[in-house]
């Protein structure tokens, strides 16, 4: 007996060493050794010793057994354990999983908890635990991650990477928004991970090219129930290389896998780049040139008329002190018989236009920017105010149509200029590039030599004819905006149609022209039109002509002279005087409206200088 004895203990010494605490925290006296006097045939000392609970007291989980003799005349039954008493945040987690409404216990995994040690990072014990009641179809362990972690590798995706360990979410009762969010955040945390990626050898451009993509940026702003995500193309489970023949993104299967989504997917359709990259010209040439080309524009446009603002905005102020100190040197105003006399410079369908055109300008910035800007706060901040992408969606393409009717209205409106209108006199050609026209003609180069030269203190001020050469800019710039920004617009909006006859690379190409144009549109807008039309000295702060369509004849002299002298030589000025003012009322919501939408334009071009700097 004695022999026995000593045989149990020499064993227990490291437990009987590390256990007081546990016993002093339970408040109990029972001696491991006593224990396993009995259980040592089915809990062998050296390998509970080495488990994880090894420095655990056995009645630090069997804490119902506070009477020995009791137990041992087997007088009550010991109750379950409970291992929330210790293990009280894992518990919490389990409590809200998916595995507790399936009556999934602690014991269900943790089979042997006596001989349980430490995993030490072993992902395949965590598969191993989880294919005993999933997987039944191999098709995690047949994948890449699957083949990875059962090659011992640390950083291929087990179960718990992706779904955790106790916290386990159930994606089968939750909303189709939550659970593509869940897949597509799974894959992020490791792919986005570029330590990680690179001493594996994965490059982690997948991640910046789907964030930046249509379908990233709606997952971004909190749609991503309107696009796909990862597990949409790659799979969950069975993420294979794109040369297995079983894989959802092989060649061979693209049409099925898109076809989930696009009903109407072709062949050509799928030669679209999921993760096309337009900074890689060796794999993507044609994006890498459509980007370069389209930078080219945007830079050499900003550069032009920045310049042009800086210099008229200096020459400006200094005109305007020049004048102040005449006024003041002399006593009294310049004077012009009927100064104030107004006449008319637009028509009342002109100022439906212009009306029509603001509005679906800055109902386009308002719902496109936050997409081409969806990694920043004030963005998807914006977003959440129009109540997700798919409002924004809806106003974006309602705008879209607007603006195919006002330009409609323009060519419509030209066609009646040029080849039917009475009241003008020349052909075709002598119309087009005419005084009335808004075509550029030789004229133009002589305003902009003047205008130079008035810049740089070389000249004095150039007056000018009806239209000056930044109206001309505006108006001809509007027909390259509606091919590019309207043109890949509609391949974007409809892209079945157009994939049933382009090949799917050309939504690529689209996209970057889209953007880019929008951003020189929206840029162009809100920071040169805004000046030349309201915020340069001559006018500040606004200039609401276009909103009431009249001029004094002060201004129209002075600015265009030219104007006013061929009209007094043909007779015909007093045909666009105006018998009397707008009224009081109109002036009101007009100035408001206008003063309205320059604030919202000035707000958007700070919010993108903002974004471009951070």
């Amino acid at each position: 007996m004695l022999f026995r004895l000593l045989c149990l203990l020499i064993p227990l010494l490291p437990l009987l060493l590390h256990s007081g605490p546990v016993f002093g925290e339970q408040g109990l006296s029972i001696d491991p050794i006593n224990c396993l006097g009995c259980h040592s045939d089915r809990i062998p000392i050296k390998t509970f010793a080495a488990s994880v609970h090894g420095k655990n007291g056995c009645t630090s989980c069997h804490a119902d057994i506070v009477d020995l003799a009791s137990h041992m005349r087997h007088e009550f039954k010991p109750a379950k354990v409970r291992c929330e008493s210790c293990h009280k945040k894992e518990t919490a987690e389990h409590y809200s999983s998916a595995h507790i409404n399936r009556g999934v216990r602690c014991a269900n995994c943790h089979t042997d908890i006596h001989s349980l040690t430490p995993w030490k990072g072993d992902k395949r014990r965590v598969v191993a635990t989880c294919i005993q009641c999933h997987d039944k179809n191999s098709a995690y362990r047949n994948s890449v991650h699957g083949r990875g972690v059962s090659a011992g590798r640390p950083d291929s995706a087990a179960c718990s990477d992706c779904h955790g360990l106790h916290n386990i979410r159930s994606l089968g009762e939750v909303a189709n928004r939550d659970r593509k969010e869940f897949h597509t955040r799974a894959c992020l945390k490791c792919h986005g991970d570029g330590k990680m990626m690179a001493r594996n050898g994965v490059t982690n451009l997948a991640v910046n090219s789907y964030l930046e993509s249509y379908h990233g940026k709606n997952f971004r702003l909190g749609s991503p129930e309107r696009v796909a995500g990862c597990a949409d193309c790659h799979g969950s489970h069975a993420v294979l290389h794109p040369e297995d023949p079983k894989s959802s993104i092989n060649k061979a299967n693209l049409v099925k896998t898109c076809g989930a989504c696009h009903t109407k997917a072709t062949p050509l359709f799928t030669k679209y780049y999921a993760h096309g990259e337009h900074k890689d010209r060796k794999n993507y040439p044609l994006l890498y040139y459509t980007f370069m080309v389209m930078t080219v524009l945007l830079v050499t446009t900003f550069a032009v008329f920045w310049l042009h603002t800086l210099l008229w905005m200096f020459r400006g102020f200094v005109e305007n002190r020049e004048k102040a100190a005449r006024l003041m040197e002399e006593k009294h105003p310049h004077h012009i018989p009927g100064a104030n006399k107004q006449y008319r410079r637009f028509t009342r369908r002109h100022i439906i236009l212009h009306i029509l055109v603001i509005t679906s300008f800055l109902g386009l910035s308002l719902t496109g920017l936050p997409l081409k800007f969806s990694d920043q706060v004030w963005a998807q901040e914006l977003m959440r105010l129009w109540g997700g992408t798919a409002n924004a969606g809806l106003i974006h393409r309602g705008c879209a149509v607007v603006t195919f009717v006002y330009f409609a209205s323009a060519l419509a409106m030209s066609f009646h200029f040029l080849f039917i209108r009475k009241d003008l006199k020349g052909n075709f050609i002598e119309r087009l590039f005419g005084p009335d026209s808004l075509c550029f003609n030789l004229r133009d180069l002589k305003d902009v030599t003047a205008m130079m030269r008035w810049f740089l203190f070389k000249g004095p001020k150039p007056t000018f004819e009806r239209w000056t050469y930044w109206e001309k800019f505006d108006f001809i710039a509007v027909f390259w905006g509606m091919f590019a920004i309207g043109g890949s617009g509609l391949m974007l909006w409809f892209p079945e149609f157009f994939g049933q006859f382009l090949p799917g690379w050309v939504f690529n190409m689209a996209t970057i022209v889209h953007s880019d144009e929008a951003l020189l549109a929206t840029g162009f807008i809100f920071s040169v039109h805004f000046f030349n039309t309201h915020v340069r000295p001559e006018k500040f702060p606004m200039d609401f002509v276009i909103f009431n369509g009249q001029i004094s004849k002060e201004e129209m002299m002075e600015e265009r002279g030219d104007q006013w002298r061929r009209y007094q030589e043909e007779g015909i000025t007093e045909r666009f005087a105006c018998p009397k003012p707008s009224g009081v009322l109109y002036d009101f919501l007009v100035k408001g409206f206008g003063f309205t939408a320059v604030f919202i334009g000035v707000t958007l071009l700070l919010l993108m200088i903002y974004a471009f700097l951070s």
